[in-house]
């Protein structure tokens, strides 16, 4: 719809759009099947629980990304979605005051923002974010401070996603892999980090028993790796059994069945061979 060259019934037409377009896409990921969190806003303290932090600094004042900020630091807040158009008519009249001031070409003072990774998270300013994403702006000026994480979170992640990065956190934690070797440790389910982080630890606890000494977790993480997990899963490649299952699920489900077959632990020729007949 054209402006009318009225700035205060532009601005009320403005909040009208934003709420319409905020109630459109509710009704297409419900058509498309979409999970039900996939558009809300995520909060930055439980973000922050789940991935651990590390660190943080002042990047000072950026340009960042309109699309990039996902999440609020306010927990009061249930007035924006994650695209930041509003949820109900509470923030009508703040929100049409800051589109009116646009339309009349006033500065904006920047939003404050704290980044983990790809993503932002609003500090102040959440209705200065989504006046700027309704007039379709790409980019708004911003004070950053960044904040390290233990482990990544991704760009698509959810609320919904929380707990699984909880587990994922307390595993490396459990289990501190270098960065590069954590990719290959690839899990459809929390539990299955759970899992995976016992039977680490136990073979931790016997590789200790075999060399005669207590190996901290750095060092069982390193060895179980390179002596365990590379040999198993290139064994299962070889022998063409890894079908769509990931290298982590299919070394688990292996190990799973040569304790369930011999009661035990070690790998032998025998061992790999029932292991590859059962499989097969």
């Amino acid at each position: 719809m054209p402006d009318t060259g009225f700035p205060i019934s532009d601005a009320q037409a403005d909040f009208g759009r934003a709420r319409r377009r905020r109630v459109v896409a509710a009704l297409a990921d419900r058509l498309r099947g979409e999970p039900d969190d996939v558009r809300m806003i995520l909060p930055f303290d439980e973000v922050l629980a789940a991935l651990g932090h590390a660190g943080s600094r002042d990047l000072g004042l950026q340009s960042i990304a309109l699309d990039s900020i996902v999440g609020t630091a306010d927990q009061r807040t249930g007035d924006f979605d994650r695209s930041f158009r509003p949820t109900s008519t509470r923030v009508r009249g703040r929100w049409e005051r800051i589109a009116l001031a646009e339309r009349r070409g006033e500065a904006m003072p920047p939003i404050d923002v704290y980044r983990i990774g790809e993503l932002h998270f609003v500090r102040d300013g959440h209705h200065r974010v989504s006046v700027a994403r309704a007039r379709r702006r790409t980019h708004i000026e911003a004070y950053v401070r960044e904040v390290r994480t233990k482990i990544e979170p991704g760009p698509s992640m959810r609320v919904s996603d929380l707990a699984f990065k909880g587990h994922e956190r307390l595993f490396y934690e459990r289990v501190p892999l270098p960065p590069e070797w954590r990719k290959r440790i690839d899990l459809p389910d929390y539990w299955g980090y759970a899992n995976l982080a016992e039977a680490i630890e136990a073979w931790g606890f016997r590789a200790s028993q075999e060399v005669g000494e207590f190996l901290n977790r750095e060092e069982v993480a390193r060895r179980w790796f390179v002596e365990e997990f590379e040999p198993v899963v290139e064994m299962l490649q070889e022998a063409d059994l890894m079908g769509d299952l990931s290298e982590a699920q299919a070394y688990m489900r292996v190990s799973a069945e040569r304790y369930r077959l011999m009661r035990t632990h070690r790998w032998s020729d025998e061992a790999i061979e029932r292991v590859r007949r059962e499989l097969r």
